[in-house]
């Protein structure tokens, strides 16, 4: 069954949670995504890529608003 093979903690997240808090969850627990929640409803999916990601955007928006 699913159980047996699935990724424990079972862990969702809020879609105003912090995004460095965020990647310090899936740090600390070795997961690569989660489900996010709002109102009991799954919303959509928030991956450790996706993080990496959005963090490349705001440092380089960053970069350019500074220079």
């Amino acid at each position: 069954n699913v159980y047996e093979i699935m990724s424990k903690p079972a862990l969702c997240v809020s879609p105003d949670m912090n995004i460095k808090y965020c990647a310090r969850l899936f740090e600390r627990f070795s997961i690569s995504r989660a489900p996010v929640v709002e109102n009991g409803q799954v919303i959509g999916m928030v991956s450790y890529n996706n993080i990496v990601i959005k963090g490349m955007v705001l440092d380089v928006d960053e970069d350019l608003a500074e220079g």
